[in-house]
């Protein structure tokens, strides 16, 4: 296969518009075994696993305030759950295998989730059992909350960004879990897609104003990616607003999410790179901006607007009980020795905690309505997205430097030997999971539980 083609990646069809709803009534969410052409009609359908028959599964759309009721029904033939990725949510609804649910049996099992939607923003679903695999044959999907007043835009879109390791017949290489992807980076595939399909082109006209919301659902790779000949604005990070402002390049780790206002500044009948560069030997071109022959929708554009803030407890940093947590281990680092963690490469504060590991005895335990200031140590040679279930953080500061702009996350990325410190209140009560989001990782070592009471 042409290896160019199998490099690229491009948007699929142009979402449906929103639509204000009123208090939603059930959906439904079936998981199986399906056929989808990721890599064009020249090349065979590729099997996946699917929500709903299609990677990534239905955009899930809902207003701030709503209720979100899922019906979630597995036709597979394994185990699975559904979590809720950035939802300030129940614990009982977060997805957790064993630690806040039975899995969802193979074969028909069913689970209902319920809960309320409080913040807007750009988030996402996905397994949180056999992560590796799961996730890596395609089941992920968008969640989007939108503002009860969204900034006024020409589209709003979704990306949802993926890699896949394919062979010459686009058949998943089915090494998942395997030992020198756990150990080093994760499984990085040698195909990415864009809304699981490549294209060579984005349509877009000169003029339009696009809110472009993307989400990396890979399982291990980061994507930095810069628009040739554009400025967008950022003005969300992992759903939650950030003071609007120009970049070069916005950088994602597994699991999260940047909304951008892409104004179409350029001429008609122009085409500009989109690239991801991350990896800056394996720099590629995601796909073009190809604008159409047509007169422009409008001259100029105003500063992008900022976005009203999500209702998130404000920690008190004089008053902050302060904690330390340690990311270790993985291949030039102090993988765990003991026969007992034969399979695991990672550890929290020099444990390792398997995926299957039902017992789960807290790393940490916070009392509610109280502020941390938690300082998160990667003691290792490798990127590391750390993930907190049921909460939003404050990143303060980064190897000991305060960040420019004011950052809520739910992930924060830790570069090789580097540490971050955040800040968030411990208001959601339940055992939570914190774990890094490259999901060999997480699978072989990189978990704990954090409990709020």
């Amino acid at each position: 296969m042409d290896r160019r083609r199998f490099l690229a990646a491009s948007a699929a069809t142009a979402l449906a518009p929103r639509v204000a709803l009123a208090q939603p009534p059930v959906k439904k969410l079936r998981l199986a075994a399906a056929r989808q052409s990721l890599v064009g009609a020249a090349h065979p359908a590729t099997d996946v696993w699917a929500y709903n028959g299609t990677v990534p599964g239905p955009v899930l759309r809902y207003r701030q305030g709503e209720r979100l009721r899922i019906e979630v029904e597995n036709a597979l033939d394994a185990d699975t759950t559904v979590h809720w990725h950035g939802i300030r949510l129940p614990n009982a609804m977060d997805g957790v295998p064993h630690l806040t649910q039975p899995p969802i049996a193979a074969k028909g099992g069913r689970f209902t989730y319920e809960f309320d939607l409080p913040d807007a923003g750009t988030f996402w679903y996905h397994p949180h059992l056999g992560s590796p695999e799961q996730v890596g044959r395609g089941l992920y999907g968008a969640l989007i909350v939108e503002e009860r007043a969204p900034p006024p835009v020409d589209r709003d879109l979704v990306w949802v960004l993926s890699d896949w390791r394919l062979d010459r017949e686009a058949s998943l290489v089915e090494n998942f879990g395997n030992a020198m992807d756990s150990s080093h980076a994760g499984r990085i595939g040698n195909t990415v897609t864009v809304n699981g399909a490549i294209q060579d082109s984005f349509a877009v006209r000169a003029g339009e104003r696009i809110r472009l919301r993307l989400i990396n659902a890979s399982n291990a790779r980061i994507y930095g990616l810069s628009f040739e000949g554009h400025q967008p604005w950022l003005i969300a990070l992992d759903g939650q607003p950030v003071s609007p402002h120009q970049f070069e390049r916005v950088l994602l780790g597994p699991g999260m999410r940047a909304d951008v206002i892409l104004d179409c500044e350029a001429a008609p009948d122009s085409a500009h790179r989109v690239i991801d560069d991350f990896y800056p030997r394996r720099a590629y071109e995601l796909l073009k901006l190809k604008y159409a022959n047509a007169k422009p929708m409008r001259s100029s554009f105003a500063a992008a607007a900022r976005l009203p803030a999500n209702p998130v407890a404000v920690p008190d940093l004089a008053k902050a009980e302060k904690q330390r947590i340690v990311f270790g281990g993985g291949m030039m680092g102090a993988m765990p020795r003991q026969a007992e963690h034969r399979g695991l490469f990672w550890t929290v504060n020099g444990k390792p905690v398997p995926e299957h590991d039902h017992h789960h005895a807290p790393l940490a335990t916070l009392v509610r309505g109280r502020s941390y200031l938690i300082e998160m140590v990667n003691d290792t040679s490798w990127h590391h997205p750390i993930h907190l279930h049921g909460h939003v953080f404050r990143i303060v500061s980064r190897n000991g430097n305060q960040l420019p702009r004011l950052e809520w996350s739910d992930t924060v990325l830790l570069d090789p030997k580097s540490r971050a410190e955040i800040a968030l209140v411990a208001d959601n009560s339940g055992d939570w999971m914190l774990h890094c989001h490259v999901l060999e990782h997480q699978a072989t070592g990189m978990m704990a539980v954090v409990r709020v009471s």
